[in-house]
């Protein structure tokens, strides 16, 4: 009996070993699971989450940081954003003129033409604490009176000066310790973004309207605003209005990099449809700087006509591309005549800067003061060649070089031209001696597809000089079909190149 509770006893001993053994060699292999938290969460399956396919917290915290950097600079810009309104005088019939033409006997009489009271409205920004307002010309053109609203109050504006050219005017009001907007460099704004455009939409009671998009491209030109020549805009889907021109485009530093001008708008409603320009800072303040200054800007000028050459033109004026600005023609007496460029050069470099067209040339000679000289490098019948030219005050605008436009390519010229007479050059107000006109172009022709219009005067073909329809109808005859032909027009004072495909008989 005690033999049997021995064996008993040592039995349930050597098991209990074995448990405590066992547990202690599954926890040094990690075979259990452990009984409190661990800093490693358990692997769960998607479905088994509550909060699955919701934002982490670190992507809602990015979020709540970018709409409170879109707060701060809100904050940060919108004093020193004003509403500009503006009243003109202008004269037109009463709304019932078209009724009165004649009396009850039949007798013909005007009435005197009524003047009637114009508004506007739009934006500017504060440049300085004494009272500077820069904004668009178009807002206070030809204004009578003008009133900045800020803070509910309402203050009198005299112009200080304007630019039509860039669209640009700085107006004053009498009042010191103005909060003042930071200034930016749109050079190094970046295609992809943020900014905030911040104006006056519509009307006074969307005052400090504030939108936010991304800088859609930069440098556009030829986009056919208004009467601006130097076009380098910013673009942005940021939402421009109606009364938002003159308002402030900043980035999200809260710095100034644009001058909300103009958009591309619906045709029957005139709203946004997120294609909006912006005059660059960097360009707008060495307006504003001058018009402070002096009232007006005074532009370096050159005296050169200037377009960029396709890829028929470069071929076939052996151009090595179509990087740079084709000289079309050159102003007598200016300073490039006087420097030696010739027409037919290809200005490849100004000042050590490359050129990339025509429109960057005329923006770069813009920016430097009359009397500076210059480098102009260029190329001349296959040959580098670098003359140094001093630049002389830009004339009036109906004397002003201007920019060319170029065609493209197509296929035989589709032209009725004539000998130059009297009559004609008194009916298409030509004032050269000599030449070819255009009489009239063909419809669907590679000539009206290039805009060469009648009342051109066709002065070279191939760089060969014209002087009657019988010496143009040989040298044409003499090309094939797919040949081009590069014709030297003058279209009132414009000169320029055009090149055209050969078509079929």
């Amino acid at each position: 009996m005690i033999m049997k509770r021995k064996v008993w006893i040592l039995t349930t001993v050597t098991l209990l070993a074995g448990v405590i053994l066992g547990l202690g060699i599954a926890s040094n292999f990690n075979w259990t699971k452990s009984g409190i938290a661990r800093e490693t969460p358990a692997t769960t399956t998607t479905s088994a989450r509550p909060d699955a396919g919701k934002p982490a917290l670190k992507d809602h915290l990015d979020l709540i940081n970018t709409g409170k950097a879109f707060v701060e600079v809100a904050q940060q810009v919108m004093p020193t954003v004003v509403s500009v309104s503006s009243t003109k005088v202008v004269r037109g019939r009463g709304p019932f003129s078209e009724f009165f033409h004649e009396d009850w006997f039949g007798r013909q009489f005007r009435r005197p033409q009524r003047e009637q009271r114009q508004e506007g409205l739009g934006s500017g920004v504060i440049i300085s604490a004494d009272g500077y307002i820069l904004t668009n010309n178009h807002v206070v053109k030809e204004a009578e009176d003008i009133s900045v609203l800020m803070d509910r109050k309402e203050y009198k504006a005299k112009i200080i000066g304007f630019d039509p050219k860039t669209d640009l005017a700085v107006i004053k009001i009498n009042e010191k310790n103005l909060p003042v907007v930071k200034l930016g460099n749109s050079d190094h704004l970046e295609v992809g973004e943020w900014v905030l455009a911040i104006g006056n939409p519509f009307s006074l009671q969307l005052q400090h309207s504030v939108t936010a998009g991304i800088v859609s491209g930069k440098g556009r030109n030829q986009v056919g605003i208004g009467d601006i020549d130097y076009e380098d805009f910013i673009q942005t889907d940021a939402a421009i209005n109606p009364g938002n021109s003159g308002g402030a485009l900043v980035n999200l530093r809260g710095e100034l990099v644009g001058i909300n001008t103009a958009i591309v708008a619906n045709s029957w409603s005139g709203g946004n449809l997120g294609i909006g320009f912006a005059i660059p800072i960097n360009l707008a303040r060495q307006i504003m700087e001058q018009l402070i200054a002096n009232g007006k800007v005074v532009r370096g000028w050159m005296g050169v006509y200037i377009q960029t050459p396709n890829e028929s033109m470069a071929k076939e004026l052996e151009l090595p591309s179509t990087q740079g600005a084709l000289v079309s023609d050159v102003s007598a007496n200016s300073p490039a005549a006087k420097a030696g460029v010739k027409d037919g050069d290809f200005i490849i470099e100004f000042d050590g800067k490359k050129i990339s067209d025509s429109n960057q040339l005329m923006h770069l000679i813009a920016t430097y003061k009359p009397g500076a000289r210059l480098s102009v490098k260029l190329i001349r019948d296959g040959r580098e060649k670098t003359l140094s030219v001093t630049l002389a005050e830009r004339p009036d605008d109906d004397v002003a070089p201007r920019l060319t436009s170029s065609g493209g390519a197509g296929n035989r010229l589709g032209l009725d031209v004539s000998n130059l007479t009297a009559e004609l050059a008194q009916e298409f107000e030509i004032t050269a001696k000599s030449g070819v006109v255009v009489i009239e172009v063909k419809e669907g022709s590679i000539a009206e597809q290039n805009d060469v219009q009648a009342g051109d005067l066709i002065l070279e073909v191939n760089r060969e000089t014209v002087r009657s329809v019988r010496e143009f109808n040989r040298i044409v005859e003499e090309f094939k079909t797919g040949d081009t032909v590069l014709l030297r027009l003058v279209r009132g004072e414009n000169k320029f190149f055009v090149a055209l495909k050969v078509e079929n008989d």
